[in-house]
Formats: structure tokens, C-alpha cells, sequence
């Protein structure tokens, strides 16, 4: 059985932190909308979703991945980037507790969750505005005692890692190469996003499929073209909070 934290939207989500995109406004409701439809799709694909409470004084508390990287072994509660993300952890670490072993960023630390992609004992790692070497090196001591190995992947122009590059199957990655270097990817096979939708590298691999934005339908057909099913939200609300469908869950085994 897979294993899904997520977090009701915040009231406050219109004072989200916003690093690449104009601020927009955002409807509450239709956000909420939005999110609900989102667990419904992870229960579907075969999680037991544990959708955590509300917290209306942290506007970015939907975006519980950043919090946490979750392995079969431990997790490693996460330090984010802005001091007004680091609240958002306790909770996530309270919920985590049952299921794991956990391990802290400290600091002068910072890593966020959305720059951290698992490639079986790999783990790729964001070297963005929220991520510093620091945090790299402690999410290294915690985990290469487990056989994992880190390696650091600069990127520009964009918030995460996985803004920039998912997997969507076995060996096989949604990518933007606009926005990282493909070198650290030699041995894997990659899918383009259409050049028309540069946002359209996220997307998250859950069991048989991938839950993927609506709006990015040409990309959609690239990877449908590839053999790989892909399962549509409305995720334009939460778009416009810098988020993506990868941002909203804590997916691990149970």
C-alpha cells in the first residue's frame, strides 16, 4: 500500500512565496476544488491518502513534498529555503513519525522537497534558491550510510528540480532542458515537454500511471504517444501558488 500526506489549502495561500511568477489572484474555493479532485486521483491510482489540517497562518502549507524526503529507511525532515516555510514541518514530521525514522536538516542547512528526485538508490538534488550546499551535504551523511549516493544537478530560470525534470516510468524522465543540465541524466530516457508549455515537466509517476496538469495537453500527448497513461487534474489554482501536482502529496510505502 502506497502512503499519501497532504494538506487541506490554506486561507492565506494568496501571500504564498512567489519566485518566478507574477502574483496572481487565487481563488480559495476553486483551489480547494481543485485539491480535493487531486486526492481523489491519488486514492484511485492506489494511495491511502491522510489529508492533514488546515493551517491558516501558512500560506504554502499545501505543498507538504517540500517538507520531508521520504525513503523506505527514514525521512529527513527538511529545512525550506524561507523562514516562513519552517513551520510548516512540525506537522509533517508528527505524521511521519509512525512510519519512519527521522533525520533533520539543520542549520545553516536549507533543502526543500521539490528539489529531491529518487532514482531507485539515487538521489538527484536541486541546486536552487531554496536549496544550498549545505543542506546536500546533511541529506548525504543521513543516507549514504543506507547505499544511497547524492549528486548535486544545477538548474536556472526555475523554482525545483522537479519543475524541471520527473520520472514518468521505469528509466524514463519529463524533462525541460531549458532549465537543467541533461548530463547527469546520460543513461536515461527522456521526453521533451512541448516548447509551447515550459511549465509541463512536472508531473507525478504513482503506480500504473502519472497524475499530470490539464493544461499542458500537448505534453500530455507526448508521453501518451510513449506508451504511458497519463490521469488529468485541474491544478491552475494552485499553479499560480508556484505549485505543481509533484508539490501537493508525500507519496511512500507503507
Amino acid at each position: 500500500m502506497l502512503n499519501a500526506i497532504t494538506r487541506e489549502v490554506s486561507p492565506s495561500i494568496q501571500h504564498c512565496q512567489l519566485t518566478h511568477l507574477t502574483r496572481k489572484s487565487i481563488d480559495v474555493e476553486a483551489a480547494r476544488l481543485q485539491h480535493s479532485q487531486y486526492q481523489r486521483c491519488l486514492a484511485k491510482l492506489g494511495c491511502d491518502v491522510h489529508c492533514l489540517p488546515v493551517e491558516p497562518d501558512l500560506p504554502d502549507s499545501v505543498f507538504v513534498e517540500d517538507t520531508a524526503v521520504v525513503l523506505d529507511e527514514l525521512a529527513v525532515i527538511t529545512r525550506p529555503g524561507p523562514e516562513s516555510r519552517r513551520p510548516e514541518t512540525a506537522s509533517v514530521a508528527k505524521a511521519l513519525k509512525p512510519h519512519r525514522e527521522l533525520r533533520p536538516i539543520e542549520s545553516p542547512g536549507t533543502i526543500e522537497g521539490g528539489d529531491v528526485m529518487q532514482i531507485g538508490k539515487k538521489l538527484f538534488v536541486g541546486l536552487s534558491g531554496r536549496t544550498n550546499a549545505v543542506g546536500i551535504e546533511q541529506l548525504r551523511a543521513h543516507v549514504l550510510p543506507l547505499g544511497y549516493t547524492v549528486e548535486g544537478v544545477e538548474l536556472k530560470g526555475c523554482l525545483h528540480l522537479k519543475t524541471a525534470v520527473c520520472p514518468v516510468a521505469s528509466n524514463t524522465l519529463l524533462i525541460n532542458r531549458a532549465w537543467i543540465d541533461t548530463g547527469a541524466f546520460a543513461d536515461m530516457e527522456l521526453i521533451d515537454m512541448d516548447p509551447s508549455e515550459p511549465f509541463g515537466a512536472n508531473a507525478l509517476w504513482v503506480g500504473q500511471a502519472v497524475i499530470y496538469p490539464l493544461a499542458y495537453s500537448a505534453t500530455q500527448k507526448r508521453m501518451e504517444d510513449r506508451g504511458i497513461i497519463v490521469a488529468t487534474v485541474d491544478a491552475s489554482e494552485l499553479a499560480k501558488a508556484e505549485g505543481g501536482v509533484t508539490c501537493c502529496s508525500l507519496i511512500f510505502n507503507g
